[in-house]
């Protein structure tokens, strides 16, 4: 097993289909073939099922591709600082659609400064802020357990190697315009939402309801629109009369003044906090950015 042909197996898997990712390579497509079968015939196990509407990853390639990618990083960070000598240290965070945790990020990147460090952040579906903290993709993965979600998605992290610490406990709130026919009153129930459109993100091919980013995910809503960004939401609520269901945490900095919260009389508990790889200590970012997270455990509604 060689690093080239773990290479060529991570490229395979993000272009999708091994003639995109022999152009990519500048490789011929039947070089790329023959060094993956080698590669499959030393593992003992197919990494893709080949078909002509291009390639499909096993169970089991999911699984070596985590750890060729950590070994690909890892090698790389090690020829920028012995061989380019140029290396910067990386941080990531993957998170849910959370106004708060992208603000945490701005200011944790501030106190840093970018001289000296590479960032990224990933405002994405939570079946992602999962594999990105599996994969190595991030160090930290913020989203919320409930008790409806809880042991499906406990059991998941066990498996993958992932904990989750809890940093703060929120009631629901009904997140719309101010110029909303309901922005007014002090409290919502959802018999007087059902006349109104509920806005909820985009799971993907993850759509069962323990992946939700928002409470009351089993309720048999009249009106649902899914959007895929925070944008694209916030236009729907103020062109629509939408509303979506948030923890209450209000940052409007990020989403502007003509948003806000107004609590759920059916209220739910929801627990926020982040992910992070079991027994792994964070890094000197990674604490800083989660004392910035704890900062709104004051703005708890």
């Amino acid at each position: 097993m060689t690093l080239q042909q773990l290479r060529y197996a991570i490229t395979i898997a993000d272009c999708g289909s091994m003639n995109e990712a022999a152009k990519h390579l500048f490789i011929s497509q039947p070089s790329l073939s023959e060094t993956m079968k080698e590669l499959e015939n030393e593992i003992g196990f197919d990494i893709f099922l080949r078909s002509n509407r291009g390639i499909i990853i096993t169970p089991e390639g999911e699984e070596f591709l985590g750890y060729a990618r950590e070994v690909a990083e890892q090698f790389g960070l090690l020829q920028a600082k012995y061989i380019d000598k140029v290396a910067k240290e990386k941080f990531s965070v993957s998170t849910q659609h959370y106004t708060f945790a992208v603000k945490a990020f701005v200011e944790t990147v501030k106190q840093v400064g970018m001289d000296r460090y590479e960032f990224a952040v990933h405002e994405t579906m939570t079946a992602d802020v999962i594999e990105n903290v599996k994969n190595f993709k991030s160090e930290i993965g913020v989203l919320y357990l409930n008790d409806f979600n809880e042991k499906v998605l406990t059991k998941l992290f066990k498996e993958y190697g992932l904990e989750f610490v809890e940093l703060f406990t929120c009631d629901t709130y009904v997140y719309l315009w101010a110029g909303h026919p309901l922005a007014k009153k002090d409290v919502i129930s959802m018999s007087e939402l059902d006349d109104y459109p509920c806005l909820a993100f985009e799971q993907g091919k993850n759509n069962a309801f323990y992946f939700s980013e928002e409470m009351k995910s089993t309720y048999e809503y009249k009106r649902l629109i899914k959007a895929n960004d925070r944008a694209t939401l916030l236009n729907m609520m103020k062109g629509l009369n939408a509303y979506t269901l948030c923890s209450g945490i209000v940052c409007e900095e990020l989403n502007g003044s003509e948003y806000l919260a107004v609590p759920l009389l059916e209220t739910e508990k929801m627990r926020i906090g982040y992910l992070k790889r079991k027994g792994a200590k964070l890094s000197h970012i990674g604490e800083l950015y989660v004392k910035e997270l704890k900062k709104y455990k004051d703005n708890v509604m």
